[in-house]
């Protein structure tokens, strides 16, 4: 076991820096000791969270009084075959496109900006630039709540915008395939170099956030939705609307998740009293507010 903490500050572990104590925090090593850890808290009646990067993760200010298992550097390997790439649940996105993009294969430049792990992408089916994880995913290894381990085809798992039923299945993730196209290197790392000023130039990279607040409306667009409504530079306590990007809610200054709670539910109350259109979240909500 790489960490064994007791009531560990998730701030420390969310793109956010936002969020109480978990009343358990392990880093696990290996798949073995990933499932002994599931297992005895499914015994002993413990509570279970998995988290990768937390980049699109709001902890409540009480914390989980749970355990908190994450993934991270000592699930990273990522391997090369063919047109293939293997990656493990902790391998991080960014970290993933340029494996391929050296390669000289396609299909992930999208990926490139976004700051999360594999597994957590694919919980989510995360996306950016008009790409998402199941267009290029084949299958994924899945360590279930019985300890049993299933590979389970990208159709099986049901990826839809930001969606997939892992969680309805208990699951973890424990590696990916990706499937990816031949293509030209540096044509590639020019794709993924564009991709990066765009993001510089029009995101707030600056300031702690977990990505886009919202999730894509039918139809419409969030940002776009929340600047008509007004919501740029709405701010309750720390956190605000960015007045760079309005799909984007920042962490300014030692904002608590009350805070960003209550920015979210007043800016979808004013984008529904606009527009008619009721956002939902895309950050993910983990223990108690």
């Amino acid at each position: 076991m790489r960490r064994q903490l007791i009531e560990e500050p998730l701030s420390n572990h969310t793109s956010f820096r936002i969020g109480g104590p978990a009343a358990f925090y392990y880093e696990p090593e290996t798949r073995e000791e990933i499932r002994d850890l599931l297992l005895q808290c499914k015994e002993e009646g413990i509570r279970t969270a998995v988290i990768g990067n937390g980049s699109n993760l709001l902890v409540g200010d009480k914390g989980f009084r749970g355990a908190v298992i994450r993934l991270g550097e000592g699930f990273g390997a990522i391997e090369t075959d063919g047109n293939r790439l293997k990656a493990e649940a902790g391998a991080l996105l960014a970290k993933l496109a340029r494996t391929a993009a050296n390669a000289g294969l396609g299909g992930l430049a999208f990926a490139a900006g976004i700051p999360g792990t594999v597994g957590g992408a694919l919980v989510m089916n995360a996306g950016a630039y008009g790409g998402e994880m199941k267009d290029v995913l084949e299958s994924a290894e899945l360590l279930l709540s019985d300890g049993s381990v299933r590979r389970f085809t990208g159709a099986e798992l049901e990826l839809s915008y930001r969606h997939s039923n892992i969680p309805e299945l208990g699951a973890i993730v424990l590696s990916a395939v990706f499937v990816l196209q031949p293509g030209e290197k540096e044509e590639i790392l020019a794709e993924m170099k564009r991709y990066a000023a765009s993001r510089r130039e029009k995101q707030p990279l600056e300031f702690p956030s977990a990505g886009s607040a919202f999730k894509r409306p039918a139809g419409d667009i969030a940002a776009r939705l929340l600047d008509a409504a007004g919501c740029k530079g709405l701010r309750i306590g720390g956190a605000a609307i960015s007045e760079k990007h309005a799909g984007f809610l920042v962490n300014l200054d030692h904002a608590s998740a009350a805070d960003v709670r209550a920015v979210l539910k007043e800016a979808a109350d004013r984008v529904e009293a606009q527009s008619g259109i009721r956002l939902e979240p895309e950050i993910r909500f983990l223990g108690e507010f």
